[in-house]
This record gives C-alpha cells, sequence and structure tokens, in this order.
C-alpha cells in the first residue's frame, strides 16, 4: 500500500513539472505572435528555400528552383513632374503617284453621286453570270478536254493494234464512249475538290472553284456524259467494254479522288486508271481480254510516273497548300527512285511486245532510241533533282507516249487471215453464161 503511495505522488509532480514547462511554452508562441511581424521568421529568410516552379520537359514534368525576380522599375515615373515637349510634324505634301492612306476616301468624297456610286458597286461582290455562249468553254475545263483527249488517243491506239480488220463504225463508237465516260469522272473528279482546288494556283481557275456553274449544273452535266458513255459502250461495242468504262469512272471518282489526300499510293491508283483505256480499245475490237492488251496496259502504267512525278516536282507547293499526300512532298526520295524505274522498265516493255506476236522484232530496235533518252533524263532526275530536270523529263514525256505508239503500230504484227473467211469472188459474165 505504501509503495502505491509513493509512485502515485512521483507521478503526479512529474506532470505538475510537465505542465508547467508546457505552459511556458504556450506563453512564449502568444508573444512571438503579438511581436512585430518584421520579427517573424518565416520561409524566406531561408536561403536553401527558393520559390518552385514547374516545367515541362518533353514527355515528363519536373522542378527546378529558380530566384524570385526583382520587381522592374518602370522608365516612366508617376512621380515625375518633368515636362515633355511634343515637336509638331509638318504636315506632308502628297506627291504625283504616290497613294496616301486615306485619300481613296477622300478622293470618293469629292467624286459626283453617280460616279462615287459607280464605284462603289465595282467593288462590291456580284455573282459570276455566264452566256450561253460561254458553256462550251466550260464544260470543255470541267472535263479536262486535253486528258480527255490523251485517254481517247490511248484507247485508239488499243483499238488499232488489235490483229483484226478495221471497222470504222465500232472504231468511231468506242471512242466517242470512251470520251464521255472521260468526262464523267474529270466533272466528278473537281466536284469533290471544290475546297482543296481553291488553294492552289495550278487549279484555282477551274469553273466550280470561280462560280461560274452550280454543284448541282456540274453534276448533271457528269450524269449527262457518264450514262449515255457506259451504255453506248455497253450496247453497241460489247458489255466487257462498258464494264471497263464504268470501272475506270469508279477508281477515278472513288478512290483515286479520296487516296489524293490520305496515301501516296494515289499515284499508283491512278496509273491504272490511266492503263485501261487502251485496254477497252483492245477490248473493243476483240471482244476479249488477250496478253496483248494487259502489255499495252502496262506502257501505259510504267509511262505515267515519269510523266507525273516529274509533274508533281514542280509543283509541290501547291500540292502542300491543297492538302494532297504526293511522293514528291512527303517522299521526296521514292519519288526520284519510282520515275526511274519504270522509265527503265519501258526497255524492258518494248522487248515483250515481239514474244507476244504483238509486234515484229524491229519494234524493240526502233524504239530502243527513244527509250534509252527517256531513261537519261530520269536518270538525271534521280542524281539532281531539281526544276530544269523535272521539267526536260516532263516534257520528255509528252512527245514519248505518241512517238512510242506510231511505232508500235508501224511495226504491228498482222496475223493471216484465216482460208474460211476468204469468200470467194463471183464474176458477173460466169453467172450470164
Amino acid at each position: 500500500m505504501r509503495l502505491k503511495c509513493l509512485i502515485g505522488a512521483s507521478l503526479n509532480q512529474k506532470l505538475l513539472a510537465s505542465t508547467q514547462r508546457n505552459h511556458l511554452c504556450v506563453r512564449s508562441l502568444i508573444q512571438l505572435c503579438r511581436s512585430e511581424p518584421a520579427q517573424w521568421i518565416t520561409f524566406q529568410h531561408l536561403n536553401f528555400l527558393k520559390r518552385q516552379y514547374v516545367t515541362k520537359n518533353i514527355g515528363g514534368l519536373s522542378q527546378r528552383a529558380r530566384p524570385k525576380q526583382e520587381p522592374v522599375t518602370s522608365m516612366l515615373d508617376d512621380r515625375d513632374d518633368t515636362v515633355i515637349q511634343i515637336q509638331q510634324i509638318p504636315t506632308i505634301k502628297p506627291q504625283s503617284g504616290v497613294v496616301v492612306p486615306g485619300s481613296e476616301a477622300s478622293s470618293l468624297q469629292d467624286e459626283p453621286e453617280a460616279a462615287r456610286q459607280a464605284h462603289l458597286e465595282a467593288r462590291q461582290w456580284k455573282e459570276l453570270r455566264v452566256e450561253y455562249s460561254d458553256l462550251p468553254g466550260v464544260y470543255a475545263r470541267l472535263s479536262k478536254i486535253k486528258l480527255t483527249a490523251l485517254v481517247v488517243t490511248t484507247a485508239a491506239a488499243g483499238y488499232a493494234m488489235a490483229p483484226v480488220p478495221f471497222d470504222p463504225v465500232t472504231f468511231v463508237l468506242a471512242s466517242v464512249g470512251t470520251g464521255l465516260s472521260s468526262c464523267m469522272a474529270n466533272s466528278i473528279n473537281q466536284y469533290f475538290e471544290v475546297p482543296f482546288d481553291s488553294n492552289m494556283n495550278r487549279t484555282k481557275n477551274r469553273p466550280l472553284v470561280r462560280g461560274q456553274i452550280s454543284p448541282l449544273h456540274a453534276v448533271s452535266f457528269a450524269l449527262a456524259c457518264g450514262i449515255p458513255g457506259v451504255t453506248l459502250l455497253t450496247l453497241a461495242v460489247n458489255p466487257l467494254t462498258g464494264f471497263l468504262g464504268a470501272l475506270n469512272i469508279f477508281l477515278y471518282t472513288c478512290c483515286y479522288t479520296p487516296l489524293k489526300r490520305l496515301s501516296i499510293t494515289n499515284t499508283w491508283v491512278g496509273s491504272v486508271v490511266g492503263a485501261i483505256p487502251p485496254i477497252m480499245g483492245w477490248t473493243a475490237a476483240m471482244g476479249s481480254l488477250d496478253p496483248g492488251a494487259l502489255l499495252l496496259g502496262g506502257f501505259l502504267y510504267s509511262w505515267q510516273f515519269p510523266h507525273f512525278n516529274a509533274l508533281s516536282w514542280n509543283l509541290r507547293e501547291d500540292y502542300s497548300r491543297g492538302g494532297y499526300r504526293m511522293m514528291s512532298v512527303t517522299h521526296p526520295a521514292l519519288c526520284k527512285r519510282v520515275a526511274l524505274r519504270h522509265s527503265v522498265g519501258l526497255i524492258g516493255l518494248s522487248t515483250l511486245c515481239p514474244v507476244l506476236d504483238v509486234t515484229t522484232w524491229t519494234f524493240p530496235l526502233i524504239s530502243l532510241p527513244i527509250n534509252l533518252y527517256i531513261s537519261y533524263l530520269a536518270f538525271r532526275f534521280y542524281h539532281h533533282a531539281d526544276r530544269q530536270n523535272a521539267r526536260k523529263l516532263f516534257f520528255c514525256s509528252l512527245w514519248h507516249l505518241p512517238m512510242l505508239l506510231l511505232l508500235m503500230l508501224t511495226c504491228k504484227k498482222r496475223r493471216p487471215v484465216p482460208e474460211d473467211a476468204v469468200k470467194p469472188v463471183v464474176n458477173p459474165l460466169d453467172l450470164q453464161s
């Protein structure tokens, strides 16, 4: 019992002593808070603590210490009573031939009322009206008449190269149907690309961009060309040629046109579109797909790469503004390699012509100089791609294709006519006897 009392008394003394010390600490803290604020100890008194800020470094966030900047004193003190003298600038007299800002408005006020109204009306936006006499030119630009003429020419070459007797009626029907199909494809292409063509110097004057005709008018013209064209190829020529015409319209409008803004594969798809017209000419004459038709399509397929890659090289700025993904813009090294590769490939295709009984062996020999020349220009374009070499390659491709087709037609291998197909000639004198 006594032990418990001793332990309790010692604990009570210790608690009283700690309470007194805590009371002194609280009193000292209160006195410190009641003192002057300038005597307070804050984090600013510690040199190693400085203002922190967060910066973004590549992919992550990091912190670094930065000393607090001193306030910048202003150049002009509000308490400065210094009088600033402003020197008056003399009036500048306008000289002849120099336009002073604001002079146009003053000249409009000085003009008579009728002249001022005429000047204001001339500056306002007006709807562009097209006369009926201007429609043929508008339709020609809408259908890309030069490109359509090239398509019809290649289709005519395919028909002429077919080893069958020439039929002028079928030839004209096939040419007209191919031309109408090309007009529809080009018109729909311009209808889809109006907002992009307006950003390019090369295409900003097209009819739909300038508003010469309405989009409904353009689509109506396209349907008025495409439906009769495909119908003519299907019914008047043969169904295979009509199917190829409809397929070409689909590839150009629904595959090549949207791919121009998505991937560089649009160039290969566009080359397939350009390779189909000579195949259509061959099928219009033969009624079937033969190795000779595919060989003619291969010529047009390979020819388009040096032609278009050289053209697009000097139009890279335009295609960039229009948002088109071309090899010359996104893959310039590939653009040069592909042009050289297919230029050399024309030599190999020329060698295959006599192997497939399309031409005689004379054709690879006489076409070798022009094929070597375009390959040489493609090599120069590959080695040193500049505007001059690209222009030379492009202009060479313009005369290379018609020259190649003409040489091919000259060396065409004619198949012997079967004896059953030769009709006996009846002498009228024998009938009388």
